[in-house]
């Protein structure tokens, strides 16, 4: 495990979005005296359990670290003191050269260890939202309790108005013109967002018509739809400006014919699987926006319990495809800031192969000019 401290761990704690990081640590702190928690845990081992899990953007010198071209790669951090994060951490990177001994020498973790797997598992994802982390997990065999897959406060603060929005037609089809509808939308919001969904069952599962058993499902179901439909509006304007800089960029630096080919087949093809991810994303959400109306407007609330019963399938395409366009977008954003050197040919190279890899799924990859050549 690597020796350099981790710092800003604290802020990082505050601030930081629920794709890029998974708070193990505060799972702990708020649920530690629970059964869910000691019964169903994430991790076997004490100390990943109590960790940071984070998709971190690489930096030039890490590039070195691992077998293959990558710009992203998944941080476990070992706060060194969990009573102060202040105090930063120790790390590792999945998959890095030493990744297995460095584990072993910290933990005692065989090569075949099942934590190793859930790693793995974490590493084949885009991005670390609680419905696609809870998909993956399943399909790889581990049951993890329902505290481990919450979003972070400060998601949670960033989507209320929106969430708030979006239920106000419930709200007033359940109160009508009552003068106590602002305050109630409010009260709902807030239940929809609460990391401990059983607040307000009766309220919540009379108008699901959801049985006590079937409740915490609907609701956490409700809440990756409305986190899924919040985070394609947030970035909208951003995915539009990232898509139109891709179709422009230009490297600097001598480039062979297989290269510039590339690059320039590149520029348009990945605009355009940007804005069609987009469009697509939009069409499953509005399988959900469907579902909604027959609520609202058919006062169906049988159907729309149903679709978030049987919503989970739809997690791992749409958590997938979300969390590759917030990848593009955010990596374009770090590398191509105002202040951010020229890019070179073969950086640009590997930076439009990880695109492209991202946005045809994570089984497939893109074709690399410089092998042609070689």
């Amino acid at each position: 495990m690597s020796d350099r401290n981790v710092r800003n761990l604290e802020h990082l704690r505050r601030t930081a979005s629920t794709a890029r990081v998974l708070n193990l640590l505060n799972v702990a702190e708020e649920h530690g005296h629970t059964e869910e928690w000691a019964e169903k845990p994430m991790f076997q081992t004490a100390g990943l359990n109590r960790s940071l899990i984070i998709k971190h953007r690489l930096r030039r010198n890490e590039l070195d670290l691992f077998p293959g071209r990558r710009q992203i790669a998944t941080k476990v951090v070992i706060p060194i003191d969990s009573t102060d994060l202040k105090s930063g951490g120790r790390y590792v990177f999945v998959d890095q050269f030493g990744f297995e001994r460095a584990l072993h020498e910290s933990f005692g973790l065989s090569h075949d260890h099942p934590d190793l797997r859930t790693l793995r598992l974490m590493d084949r994802l885009p991005s670390l939202d609680p419905f696609l982390l809870r998909e993956q997990l399943r399909r790889g065999g581990v049951d993890a309790g329902a505290c481990y897959f919450a979003l972070s406060e400060a998601d949670l603060d960033r989507m209320l108005s929106f969430v708030k929005q979006e239920i106000e037609p419930l709200v007033t089809l359940s109160l009508g013109g009552d003068v106590t509808a602002s305050s109630s939308i409010e009260r709902m919001a807030a239940k929809i967002l609460s990391n401990a969904p059983g607040d307000g069952m009766e309220v919540l599962g009379q108008t699901l018509r959801l049985q006590p058993e079937q409740y915490q499902e609907g609701v956490f179901c409700w809440k990756g739809f409305l986190y899924y439909k919040w985070s394609l509006t947030a970035m909208t304007a951003d995915v539009a400006t990232v898509a139109d800089a891709v179709a422009q960029v230009k490297p600097t630096g001598p480039s062979d014919p297989a290269a510039r080919e590339y690059i320039e087949r590149g520029r348009h093809v990945l605009r355009s699987h940007i804005l069609k991810t987009c469009v697509e994303v939009s069409r499953t959400l509005k399988v959900y926006d469907e579902a909604y109306e027959g609520l609202t407007r058919e006062g169906n609330p049988l159907a729309f319990r149903d679709f978030l019963l049987e919503a989970p399938a739809m997690f791992s395409r749409l958590g997938d495809q979300l969390g590759a366009v917030q990848h593009i977008v955010s990596f374009w954003n770090f590398r191509f800031g105002p202040k951010s050197p020229p890019v070179g040919v073969d950086e640009l190279i590997d930076i439009f192969m990880d695109f492209e890899t991202g946005l045809m799924g994570r089984e497939s990859s893109a074709v690399d000019p410089r092998d042609i050549a070689a």
